[in-house]
């Protein structure tokens, strides 16, 4: 009967407070409550959709409402500073302080074990060097009629939909004020890109928003009114996202506003579809068309691409048809390449595609890195990286590792004042940043985001120029495998350089090197066609059969 107990104690305070009640008016608040709570109780006995509530009456709700604030407890005052879920207190308030320009040095010691497995650290030079400035930038497009000079820390692709309104502005704006590129996500570029006149990257996704036709296809005019306007300093083509790669989106009608019709070119009323792949290219000789077919219609802009690594031999046939038209048709090399990892953030995607599908940042870098460099391409395209970046280390390693420059998302989105409810899809982000609810994103302001943003950039990269200088280096670019080491054991470190296989420039040229990947699938990786080789397409058909 103790199932019951809660039911039973609700019409027992009913029965007594109604003649209660007839005497003394004040009565009349138990009589109500309790009348609220045995029709409450009744209906969960007479509904048949959750057993919980029929076995357990009023006392199944207290179940709900726990569950519902679980995260938030766990948030709070269960999980350590150092529990990355997915990102620790220890890093959200690094943000936090940076962004706020308060002061982010720390007492006492390190929170992390420096004899853990995994620790990492950048080794001191007995000569610091003194650098005069932190505003480290990286030429991208040289030769081209319209180069950039990037920063080496920049907003990564989040989209006006994704994201409110004032978020947008906000993040625009401090752009502007830190001189580093805002990327506009697969979402085009809203209104609120342009109000603050913030450098973009304008992201061209499978939908072709702000640039496709009637029937979703891509159109060279529409892009060109685009591409051409002066905030606009590159173009990147959306191949795939660390956090949902090989898998489309559906915004569905009732959320496609006004505004996001008018923004992505689609009609309000039908749902607004991002197809799983491309339809202007389908093989990597037609991608590399395309980023020539896009350079020309910008005016000479840098152009290149986003993808998360899958299948490697798709990512080598891509290599393979810059290497066959390197010296042929050096156009159609694209401008730089950004790399996401499989632990990159997202609005919202299925568990198995952001648990368990796409490579992590640290092997995806490395492998673009090192095809570019054994093709003897390195320095004719840059790369980017993207994932999990909030730190002048995290920075640090990841250009150590082979990247050019990073971008971060959640890093900036917590510049903004995200306190990571884990509620981006639920339209109702506490902070404003992740909803479309004007009840919510007005209340973000977003001058004084705007202000967070950029000292979070400045004060970050700050902090990197600190970091250099007791390296001994002089620019970021001067960052190698060798300076990064890692505690592989309780008694062996390694450097990174040592714990992975660097190619050596042009090695691929001359022979398929000692390293497991290229091994298996470089030899049959085909620049015509996203094809399998013929061994695995052959495994496949045995299978079927």
């Amino acid at each position: 009967m103790s199932r019951y107990s809660a039911y039973i104690g609700a019409w027992v305070l009913l029965l007594l407070s109604l003649p209660l009640a007839a005497r003394w008016p004040g009565w009349w608040w138990g009589a109500g409550i309790g009348a609220v709570l045995v029709l409450l109780g009744s209906w969960d006995l007479l509904q048949t959709r959750t057993t919980l509530r029929r076995n357990y009456p009023i006392l199944a709700h207290f179940r709900y409402g726990l569950e519902s604030v679980g995260p938030e407890m766990r948030q709070y005052f269960i999980e350590g500073d150092t529990v990355e879920a997915p990102f620790s207190r220890q890093q959200r308030a690094l943000v936090y302080r940076r962004a706020k320009n308060v002061m982010d040095v720390v007492p006492f010691g390190s929170l992390q074990d420096a004899y853990a497995v995994d620790y990492e650290w950048i080794n001191h030079s007995l000569a610091p060097t003194s650098i005069a400035g932190h505003d480290f930038r990286v030429v991208v497009g040289e030769g081209r009629a319209q180069p950039y000079a990037a920063s080496v820390f920049n907003i990564s692709a989040m989209s006006f939909g994704a994201l409110s309104a004032n978020a947008v502005r906000a993040l625009n704006e401090g752009a502007r004020r830190g001189g580093f590129y805002h990327d506009t996500g697969e979402g085009s570029i809203s209104p609120y890109h342009l109000e603050s006149g913030g450098d973009l990257v304008w992201e061209i996704g499978s939908g072709y928003f702000g640039c496709r036709d009637a029937q979703g296809g891509f159109d060279p005019e529409r892009f060109a009114a685009q591409a051409t306007r002066p905030q606009v300093r590159m173009v990147e083509i959306k191949l795939s996202q660390g956090a949902k790669p090989g898998h489309g989106g559906v915004l569905p009608a009732a959320k496609v506003s006004a505004e996001i019709a008018a923004t992505r070119g689609v009609p309000m009323g039908e749902d607004c579809i991002s197809p799983a792949r491309h339809s202007a290219f389908s093989t990597p000789l037609e991608l590399l068309q395309f980023v020539a077919t896009l350079r020309d219609l910008s005016g000479g802009k840098p152009v290149g691409f986003k993808l998360a690594i899958g299948h490697p031999w798709e990512w080598f046939g891509i290599a393979k048809a810059m290497q066959e038209r390197a010296g042929m048709e050096p156009d159609l090399l694209p401008d730089f390449i950004v790399v996401d990892g499989a632990e990159g953030g997202t609005g919202a995607a299925p568990a198995e595609f952001i648990d368990h599908i796409g490579v992590p940042m640290h092997e995806a870098l490395l492998l673009v890195h090192n095809t570019l460099v054994g093709l003897g391409l390195r320095d004719r395209v840059k790369v980017a990286a993207a994932g999990k970046i909030t730190s002048a280390f995290d920075i640090a390693r990841t250009l150590a590792m082979g990247a050019d420059w990073c971008n971060a998302a959640r890093g900036y989105m917590f510049a903004l004042g995200c306190i990571q409810s884990l509620s981006c899809h639920t339209d109702r982000c506490p902070t404003g940043i992740a909803t479309q609810n004007p009840h919510r994103w007005k209340h973000l302001d977003p001058a004084d985001k705007a202000t967070r943003v950029y000292h979070f950039h400045d004060n970050t990269l700050q902090a990197l120029h600190d970091l250099l200088c007791a390296a001994g280096l002089e620019h970021p670019s001067e960052l190698g495998p060798e300076h990064i080491l890692r505690r592989v054991s309780p008694v062996e470190i390694r450097s990174l350089a040592s714990l992975y296989r660097y190619l050596r420039p042009g090695e691929l040229l001359d022979r398929i090197p000692d390293h497991a990947v290229f091994h298996d699938f470089w030899a049959e990786a085909r620049s015509d066609a996203f094809l399998p080789p013929a061994r695995v397409a052959a495994l496949r058909r045995s299978k079927a059969c």
